[in-house]
Formats: structure tokens, C-alpha cells, sequence
């Protein structure tokens, strides 16, 4: 009975050392999508994708929201804190090639746009997709923004004749270099079910934005695309969240002794 005992032991700790062995073995699963994938932890929420499909509460507000400083009509407006930081050095920009821009909209609560939608079935009497449901709009997030020139800002309403101006032009081509993009393309009508808004930027931060211009995206077409990515890196055995904690964590501290072996240790944080 002992002997037995200690054999099955001893096979049980052969088995465990084979599997260990066999991890160690296999290939590690590979992060390969050409964006960081602390990028898409989606913890500020920049990547949050508002529809009618993927609506946010009516309590929800979002965090850090400040004034903007910036030309514009009506108001007062606010962004999330980076996005208004942001906006703020594209406006710089636009100046700096003789653009003058105006904020239009901005931050809107679900109340605020629950009377927009409302008013809007009141007066032409259905739902011509124009003013979007409370809680599917990108303004509710704090990252959405309408920007325009000021011969449109003194308009009543906004059309997508205005992709025709040299301001919106320079925003398409340049919205990306300061973390947004434009939310509503020409040619992604079907796709978002919102007609082209040229006006219309929404935050994601530098990276993700140059990401989604160049590729022509829309965030109905990016978002499952980097969830599609996260879990095929988790089928291959990879751990998502490890992997953002690892790529988060701090460079580790470095000890270098003095070359003379004397005096005080020097510390390092290695790159």
C-alpha cells in the first residue's frame, strides 16, 4: 500500500512537470494588431462606441469635463478635459494656416438631447435621423464636437454641403494630428446610419485617430475590429489584461554601483 502510494505520487509530479514542460514548449500567443494593445484597454473610455445599438444610460456623465475657451456660438460648451486640451491646439492650427473655426456643439446631456429629439418629431414628424435618440449620441460621451466655419456658424441648420469648404477639407486632413477624427464619413453612411457630418469630430486620442483616418473607418467598423483582435489574441492563449499590466507597469529601477567601488550607489529607471 506505501509503495503504492509513493508511486502515484511520483507519477502525479511526472505528469505536472510533462505539462509544465509542454507550456513552456508551445509558442506564446503574439500581440500582432498594428495598434498597442494599452491602447485599447478603453479605461479613459475615449474608444466607447455610442448607436442606437450600444446607448449610454441617461444618468451617465462624463468625467473631467471642463469649458472651452475657444470662438463659437451659442454655448457655453465643454469637453472632457484632454479632448478640450486638444481641440484647443487644432484651432491654434487652423489659424496658423488661416483657418478661423467655430465651435458649434458640444458636451450635451440626455436630457438636452432628449428635447432636441422630441422637438425635432414635433416638427416634421418622424424620425428622419437627423437629431440622434438620447443616450446614442457621441455628444453625450464629452469627446464629440461640432466645429465649424463662420459663414456656416451663422447658419441655422448644418448640411453636408459643408465638406465642401477649404475649412472642413483642412479638418479632414489634419483632425487626426490632435486625436480626433471625423465621426460620420462620406462614404460610411450605411454603415453608421448617420448622414456625412463633416462638422462632427470625435476624441480617440493620436494614435487610435491615425489609425481609423487612414484606414477610412468608422468607429462601427473599428471598435469590433479591435475586440475582434483582443480575442483572438485570447484564443491563442494570450491574457489581454496581462498583457496592458505589463505594458503599463513602470520601468524597472537599476542600481549602478560607482566605477570606483566607493561613494553612494546612483539609481536608474531603465527605459
Amino acid at each position: 500500500m506505501g509503495k503504492s502510494r509513493r508511486w502515484t505520487g511520483a507519477a502525479a509530479l511526472a505528469l505536472l512537470l510533462a505539462a509544465a514542460a509542454a507550456a513552456l514548449a508551445a509558442p506564446a500567443a503574439e500581440w500582432t494588431y498594428p495598434l498597442s494593445a494599452a491602447l485599447l484597454e478603453n479605461r479613459n473610455g475615449n474608444l466607447t462606441l455610442v448607436n442606437r445599438e450600444e446607448a449610454l444610460d441617461a444618468d451617465f456623465t462624463p468625467k473631467n469635463l471642463v469649458p472651452l475657451q475657444l470662438p463659437s456660438v451659442s454655448g457655453p460648451h465643454e469637453l472632457r478635459r484632454e479632448a478640450a486640451a486638444e481641440l484647443a491646439a487644432l484651432f491654434d492650427a487652423a489659424a496658423k494656416d488661416g483657418f478661423e473655426l467655430f465651435v458649434k456643439s458640444s458636451y450635451r446631456s440626455y436630457q438636452t438631447q432628449n428635447t432636441m429629439y422630441q422637438n425635432r418629431l414635433e416638427r416634421y414628424g418622424r424620425d428622419d435621423g437627423v437629431v440622434a435618440r438620447p443616450g446614442t449620441s457621441d455628444h453625450q460621451t464629452g469627446l464629440g464636437v461640432d466645429v465649424l466655419n463662420r459663414e456656416w456658424s451663422l447658419k441655422d441648420g448644418m448640411t453636408p454641403a459643408f465638406g465642401d469648404t477649404a475649412e472642413a477639407r483642412w479638418m479632414e486632413a489634419n483632425c487626426a494630428r490632435f486625436g480626433f477624427i471625423i465621426r460620420y464619413l462620406s462614404e460610411k453612411q450605411q454603415v453608421t446610419g448617420i448622414i456625412y457630418e463633416p462638422w462632427h469630430l470625435r476624441y480617440v486620442g493620436r494614435d487610435v485617430a491615425a489609425y481609423v483616418m487612414e484606414n477610412r473607418l468608422s468607429m462601427e467598423e473599428f471598435v469590433p475590429e479591435y475586440r475582434a483582435a483582443i480575442a483572438a489574441y485570447e484564443a491563442a492563449g494570450g491574457d489581454f489584461a496581462e498583457l496592458v499590466r505589463t505594458l503599463n507597469a513602470p520601468p524597472p529601477v537599476v542600481e549602478i554601483a560607482p566605477e570606483d567601488g566607493e561613494g553612494d550607489t546612483e539609481v536608474s529607471i531603465g527605459s
